[in-house]
């Protein structure tokens, strides 16, 4: 099966899987205190920070949720795109484990702005109202655009200022990066990012992500909360040794960067098509475009893909590590004919 529909359907890139395999030996002390996930940790705090507290997690909704449990209170609110992940599809789980109001906010293009957040900043110390506490990005957004370091340092100026921190959801953050040409520390410490949830899952890990934390101030609690949030793995080192290979000879950013030509010379061939029209930006490995339904139901015969919004006959396609430059020929000759 090949599909443009996630790249979540992906498999394991090779060196993920060795890494696994090495860590598969002997026993290993549970809970994180082993030396793959020592070594993990070093790494990660090198790319980053050194002095950044990294938490690994099982899945991309539960670092969002430890993330965002960190910074809140059940009295706070969290304001997020209204496309949002933790909006759309998480099924009310952040709302759930934080007790917060999800304030979502229209935009036009998945990016939030200090000028559309303004409008909703109010009710300050007024016991009546929940009060504003947590800004959530999305880095790509889950329109496939992504922010520009200038966007994210106005963002997080402007969330420092009213009192909030600000959680990235950095689950294609490596297609942001290769995409700018800038390192993850740039598009994340140097913006004034407070947490990080740190994704791999989508650029060729099996599965796990990282909550990493930066803001000093909420070190303190994070381990408690990762716990609480059944989100603390007993065979860690399954989770950690595949950050290590990720982070090695810039892994991450090697599959990142081809999935981003992938993407690229797929939307070259199909905006030649007089039938395809794209309603965002290409900037990463994620394209929104229409067409006409008969045509959308023709592919789907032969290409598993997801609509994004179907009464608009709108559809995403998404490329991976490993498209091949035949995935995107065959596409193309399939849609052609």
């Amino acid at each position: 099966m090949r599909s443009f529909a996630s790249d979540n359907n992906s498999g394991v890139h090779p060196m993920v899987m060795d890494a696994l395999n090495r860590a598969n030996v002997d026993h290993a002390l549970g809970y994180g205190d082993d030396k793959w996930t020592e070594e993990a940790v070093r790494k990660i705090k090198e790319v980053f920070t050194s002095d950044c507290e990294p938490l690994f997690v099982f899945n991309g909704t539960g670092s969002n949720v430890v993330a965002l449990q960190l910074m809140t209170r059940p009295y706070h609110s969290i304001f997020c795109a209204e496309t949002a992940h933790i909006y759309v599809d998480e099924c009310g789980s952040p709302v759930k484990m934080t007790g917060c109001q999800i304030r979502p906010i229209i935009t036009v293009d998945g990016k939030l702005t200090p000028e559309l957040m303004q409008p909703y900043l109010h009710g300050f110390g007024d016991q009546h109202h929940s009060q504003p506490k947590a800004l959530y990005i999305s880095q790509c957004t889950e329109l496939g655009t992504i922010y520009t370091p200038e966007e994210l340092k106005r963002l997080t100026d402007f969330a420092h200022l009213n009192g909030m921190y600000v959680h990235m959801d950095g689950a294609r953050i490596a297609n942001a990066c290769a995409a700018l040409n800038l390192s993850l520390r740039e598009l994340t410490v140097d913006c004034g990012v407070d947490v990080l949830s740190f994704g791999g899952t989508k650029n060729g890990l099996m599965m796990g992500e990282c909550v990493i934390v930066f803001n000093k101030d909420l070190h303190r609690d994070a381990r408690f909360i990762r716990k609480q949030s059944a989100q603390l793995a007993s065979k860690m080192r399954y989770l950690s040794c595949q950050f290590t290979a990720y982070l090695t000879d810039d892994l991450w950013l090697k599959n990142a960067t081809h999935a981003n030509a992938m993407a690229a010379k797929l939307y070259q061939e199909l905006k030649k098509c007089p039938d395809v029209i794209f309603t965002q930006k290409a900037e990463s490995n994620q394209l929104f475009l229409t067409m006409p339904r008969p045509l959308i139901d023709r592919m789907l015969q032969s290409y598993f893909f997801y609509f994004w919004n179907e009464e608009k006959n709108e559809i995403r396609l998404v490329t991976s590590y490993d498209t091949t430059d035949e995935d995107v020929a065959e596409f193309i000759r399939l849609f052609k004919r």
